[in-house]
């Protein structure tokens, strides 16, 4: 639904809490590991997400899924967009800090491009996908820092971050599949999140008995960062992303995706006095630099414009 002409003054006001709220999560994440496992940390919130969506749900009196093949479907997408990402940022968490994480989630954009390239292979790529491609995977190496490896044993950090890059895959796994299979159900957004955090809730509640059963630690700081982070950014975040995409396009919306590691960097430095080495920042320009190139269309045959790909967040 289009936003009204009141809603589309709000817009502005959605895009900054937006990206508050992504900016921030892995902050909230950081702060819920003191006292949670990786597990349980995923487990709460995507439990406050879909809490918060269904609120919203009953609400707006939104129709959800009913056939099995919808909800066959979006399982899928919950299992790579939710379950997978959630848990492996979590792991990560406790072994790199929360600016770097938002670092490595803006390869987000690399990843479905690659992805998307490997499903999809009738599509034959552009030159500038595979030039912004190649550079963005450049900032990644130079982010990894391969050369602080030399005469070290610490294995520690390097896996924790391949373990994001794994995450932030299983997230350009998600958006092909969603595009591809769920998209096409016409159903509405609200809908789809509401389900797909719900179904992924589920799962990780069978999932945390059995693997990640260790006793909880709670402090007023972690179960407040742990509410911020699933009713906000796992939940609400969602509504307000289907608004500003509804009225500002997907192209606008996707730069959300720029401004979160710069949010993530600098709550990490200020709160928890995280250090930022020259690399990092370095890095993720250049990842920045190749989403920005990659998302440029070769110019039409008698047109001298081109058009940027609406790739969403």
């Amino acid at each position: 639904m289009m936003p009204g002409p009141a809603g589309s003054r709000l817009l502005p006001m959605q895009f900054v809490a937006l990206s508050l709220a992504w900016g921030s999560s892995f902050l909230f994440m950081k702060i819920g590991l003191a006292g949670l496992l990786p597990l349980q940390v995923a487990t709460a919130r995507m439990r406050l997400g879909a809490l918060a969506l269904t609120v919203v749900v009953l609400v707006l009196r939104v129709r959800l899924p009913r056939s099995v093949r919808q909800w066959g479907h979006i399982s899928v997408v919950s299992l790579f967009l939710c379950v997978l990402q959630f848990t492996l940022f979590a792991w990560a968490g406790q072994h790199i800090n929360s600016g770097l994480l938002s670092i490595y989630n803006v390869t987000t954009p690399l990843m479905t491009l690659l992805v998307t390239l490997a499903a999809l292979r009738a599509e034959r790529p552009h030159r500038a996908q595979l030039a912004g491609l190649a550079l963005g995977l450049i900032g990644v190496l130079i982010v990894l820092a391969p050369w602080q490896l030399l005469g070290t044993t610490d294995t520690g950090g390097l896996g924790a971050q391949l373990a994001c890059l794994v995450a932030t895959g299983s997230y350009g796994v998600a958006f092909v599949y969603l595009r591809r299979f769920v998209s096409p159900l016409g159903l509405p957004a609200t809908s789809v999140a509401t389900v797909q955090v719900g179904i992924g809730a589920a799962i990780l509640l069978v999932t945390v008995p059995i693997i990640d059963d260790h006793p909880v630690m709670l402090t007023p700081g972690i179960v407040a960062s742990m509410i911020v982070l699933g009713v906000f950014g796992t939940g609400v975040a969602y509504i307000w992303n289907t608004n500003i995409v509804a009225g500002w396009g997907a192209t606008v919306a996707s730069s959300v995706t720029y401004l979160t590691p710069v949010i993530g960097v600098a709550l990490g430095a200020v709160i928890l006095d995280e250090t930022v080495t020259w690399h990092q920042p370095l890095g993720a320009v250049l990842v920045v630099a190749g989403i920005v190139i990659s998302r440029k269309q070769p110019r039409p045959t008698g047109t001298g414009v081109a058009t940027a790909d609406p790739t969403p967040h």
